[in-house]
């Protein structure tokens, strides 16, 4: 079984989550209370994706991300690094055309896609400003990003609630359900050392994305934030 440490080298990162892809979509369920789904669908109506347009969901894991922007007429490109994952997905999703890619170095021209999204891949990249400056770069002028990540929970007692959850309660649920529970180990430790909603605002505008702002769900469990590529 593999554990990422927190310097996320992504050959640890990629094998954890080959380890895990078998039942990672039921785990999210249970270990989010159920959650991950309305979080899912929240995505879904920020990228507010149309038809023909092309759309790019990093970090998509098997591909049940990238479902409801197909549904919408969407060209969906899911890319993840994790082959495990991919070929998680390829057997549940097997028309959509799922791509390996690492999010710092992305096999994508220059201004392809007019929407690009993350939902809960952020957080494991090694380098967070270089994946941010990538996803500019692949962005048509005046395109979206939407990013979805977990966050800091905006009510303080509601704060050590969680954070308690985090790290006494996920593990052993994760041992319950989960094939490898070390990997939602590491999953609680980059929670807690991920960045506020305004520091990861400051990072996509640093990046270079303009109308940047943020929406928090869940009571900031985990949090919207959006951008536009500028077109001057």
């Amino acid at each position: 079984m593999t554990r990422a440490s927190l310097d996320k080298q992504p050959h640890e990162v990629a094998a954890m989550f080959d380890d895990v892809a078998a039942n990672y979509d039921l785990t999210n369920d249970v270990l989010s209370l159920g959650q991950a789904r309305l979080w899912r669908k929240a995505v879904a109506r920020a990228v507010a994706a149309r038809p023909a347009e092309r759309v790019l969901d990093l970090a998509a894991g098997t591909g049940t991300s990238s479902l409801p922007f197909a549904a919408a007429g969407a060209y969906v490109v899911p890319c993840d690094f994790s082959i495990g994952m991919l070929r998680e997905g390829k057997k549940r999703h097997p028309r959509l055309p799922l791509t390996a890619g690492d999010a710092t170095k992305l096999p994508f021209a220059d201004e392809v896609f007019d929407a690009v999204t993350i939902s809960f891949g952020l957080r494991n990249v090694h380098d967070t400003d270089a994946a941010l400056r990538e996803l500019l770069r692949v962005t048509k002028p005046g395109g979206r990003v939407v990013i979805c990540e977990f966050s800091q929970p905006t009510w303080a007692p509601f704060r050590t609630v969680y954070t308690e959850y985090l790290m006494r309660a996920l593990p052993p649920v994760a041992t319950a359900v989960s094939s490898n529970p070390d990997a939602y180990v590491y999953l609680a430790e980059s929670i807690r050392s991920w960045p506020d909603q305004p520091a990861l605002a400051g990072r996509l505008q640093g990046a270079g994305w303009s109308k940047v702002a943020w929406r928090n769900l869940t009571g900031g469990i985990v949090a919207l934030h959006r951008g536009t590529k500028p077109t001057g």
